[in-house]
């Protein structure tokens, strides 16, 4: 009687294991259930998928050697070629090595800017203070880039502040916007101005989230506060800061077109060619549309290995990442 009786215990015990992974409950019953928000955000389904997942469907054209004029049904089909002739290019080899060594140097130097800035804030006690320095902190993030480079341009150029001081003293001026060799270091400078408050925000919003009642017991137990630091609130943003860091790295090859092409005449195509400004220059602006998109497949392509190569590595030291399987 126990034998007969053990099969259909198991089963039922499987039974309800993959209920409870499927929801606690059938698909027509949470359809039921959740029918409102799904009618509230199915026009921004709608929406994302007609403006950005339809378009992707014009890759078609890095296999092209497509005319606007003759359309994708008219234009020729030419396989790898596009491919095979910007592999050969020095010159994209060159745009390539300048965006991965720009995004190298902002993960180091911009990508902890807004978690320690966040910590800072987040230290001080009086809220009225915090929300002042918050709000002028972050205010740049709103600036378009042709400002950015402007006020740069008032500081750092030929004819900027800091010449001027240099020459009031007796020194040489400098201008630092025209340096290939500090390029780097002046884009990355300029995000950090700009983007690094908005960032910020993302920091502070996973900082409200741990109990403050872990810090009173690690304070009762003697823990000064850098032992609070490294205890609690690193390990409670270490979630957040995995992710970021993936949907960075997923953009590896993206570090953004105005910054550049506002600058690349001043400081040459050498130090300030990206794969956005190649794209442009070797693609749009010439109307070889195919290779363009070549270009921009390929971006895209190694962003998707970046990320799922990263996203595995989260789930290796124990993070969710960007998604898990259930």
């Amino acid at each position: 009687m126990t034998t007969a009786v053990e099969p259909s215990v198991k089963a039922e015990e499987k039974r309800q294991r993959k209920v409870a992974v499927r929801g606690g409950m059938k698909f027509r019953h949470r359809l039921r259930r959740d029918w409102p928000l799904l009618l509230m955000v199915a026009p921004v389904i709608v929406l994302l998928g007609l403006f950005h997942y339809f378009p992707t469907l014009g890759n078609v054209i890095a296999f092209q050697d497509y005319s606007p004029y003759a359309g994708i049904r008219g234009s020729d089909f030419v396989g790898f070629a596009n491919f095979q002739r910007m592999f050969s290019e020095p010159e994209f080899w060159r745009a390539v090595a300048n965006t991965l060594s720009i995004t190298a140097v902002q993960l180091v130097f911009f990508f902890p800017v807004p978690i320690g800035l966040a910590l800072l804030l987040n230290s001080v006690l009086s809220a009225k203070i915090r929300n002042v320095v918050q709000g002028i902190v972050y205010l740049p993030h709103f600036f378009s880039w042709v400002l950015v480079v402007s006020l740069f341009q008032q500081m750092l150029g030929g004819a900027g502040l800091l010449s001027q001081t240099l020459r009031e003293h007796g020194h040489q001026a400098v201008d630092l916007m025209t340096k290939p060799d500090t390029f780097i270091v002046l884009v990355t400078a300029q995000a950090v101005w700009k983007d690094a408050g908005w960032g910020m925000i993302v920091f502070l919003a996973a900082l409200s989230t741990i109990s403050p009642e872990l810090y009173e017991s690690a304070a009762a137990d003697g823990a000064n506060r850098w032992r609070r630091l490294w205890h609690i609130t690193l390990p409670g943003l270490r979630p957040v800061i995995v992710l970021l860091l993936i949907l960075r790295l997923g953009d590896a090859l993206t570090v953004g077109f105005e910054q550049f092409i506002l600058q690349r005449s001043a400081v040459g195509g050498s130090a300030a060619e990206v794969l956005d400004t190649y794209v442009y220059f070797q693609g749009l602006l010439v109307g070889d549309f195919g290779y363009g998109a070549a270009a921009g497949l390929f971006k895209g392509l190694v962003g998707l290995v970046l990320v799922l190569v990263a996203n595995r590595f989260a789930h290796v030291v124990g993070e969710q990442g960007v998604y898990s399987r259930s």
